[in-house]
């Protein structure tokens, strides 16, 4: 079986469990994965099923200007993981904590019901992954204020 119509096969076998055109081509393409080398970021999450997704990213005047996932799961996290990193990119924190489920779901347009907890997780990762940033960003702040005043 060559390539091709491998890659068709399974095109077709995810198009006859519920996923969308859209979210078919995130998980094929797997744009996106990989890791980002120093990365301001890096945060990941398991979630009840055992499927893990760890994002990577870096951020320059509160912006996202990269980001990178790696996801050990099924079809469902991986697409979920790939789109949610590429709402995420290139707009700022603040925007990027808008992202919920429901603008991921918009993003893939449809998943298998029994893969919703994919999608969760892939913004549970994106959310946690903002806050712990945040939070080292509040804690430099407090040390350069720290230095400034001794």
């Amino acid at each position: 079986m060559n390539e091709k119509q491998t890659h068709d096969d399974v095109y077709q076998m995810l198009s006859q469990s519920g996923y969308s055109d859209k979210a078919i081509q995130y998980f094929q393409a797997k744009e996106n994965i990989g890791v980002i080398e120093n990365a301001d970021q890096i945060t990941d999450v398991t979630g009840p099923c055992g499927d893990t997704i760890k994002i990577s990213m870096d951020v320059v005047d509160e912006r996202i200007s990269d980001a990178k996932i790696q996801v050990l799961g099924c079809p469902g996290a991986i697409a979920s993981a790939c789109a949610v990193v590429n709402l995420a990119k290139g707009k700022t924190l603040e925007e990027a904590s808008q992202i919920d489920l429901d603008a991921l779901y918009k993003e893939l347009e449809k998943l298998p019901d029994q893969k919703i907890h994919c999608a969760r997780l892939a913004v549970k990762t994106l959310q946690k992954a903002l806050e712990q940033y945040a939070g080292k960003d509040r804690d430099r702040a407090a040390n350069e204020h720290q230095g400034r005043h001794r």
